[in-house]
């Protein structure tokens, strides 16, 4: 078993409950860990053999641009698409953070966490 972790994907959309999220929109930063067999492609060295970053990277991209009101939404959604779209993934751990988000305090981040095996 071998762990593939993408560190602080950053992206700019518009997740929220308030109208002015919508409008406005903000910066979300994703943080994701998966598991998969990795000694394959250890031995083969082809790409073929593992699960492709570039391929779990578009996925987080391509769903938080879709609107959600709730992190852990687009987080569920991200998950369920991972398993859908790559089987070597046994295990996904996902971190989705509001940057500065508008509570009424200096807070610099809000952090949901989810994770899931299959």
């Amino acid at each position: 078993m071998g762990i593939i972790r993408l560190k602080n994907i950053r992206v700019f959309t518009n997740h929220g409950c308030l109208v002015e999220e919508e409008k406005i929109g903000s910066d979300y930063r994703v943080d994701l860990e998966v598991k998969a067999d990795l000694q394959p492609s250890a031995l083969s060295d082809e790409l073929a053999d593992t699960v492709d970053y570039v391929h779990l990277n578009a996925i987080v991209k391509e769903e938080m641009a879709i609107r959600s009101k709730l992190l852990e939404h687009v987080a569920e959604r991200i998950i369920q698409r991972i398993f859908r779209e790559l089987q070597m993934v046994t295990y996904v751990l996902i971190e989705v953070s509001k940057i500065n988000p508008p509570i009424g305090g200096d807070v610099e981040q809000v952090t949901i966490v989810m994770e899931k095996s299959r």
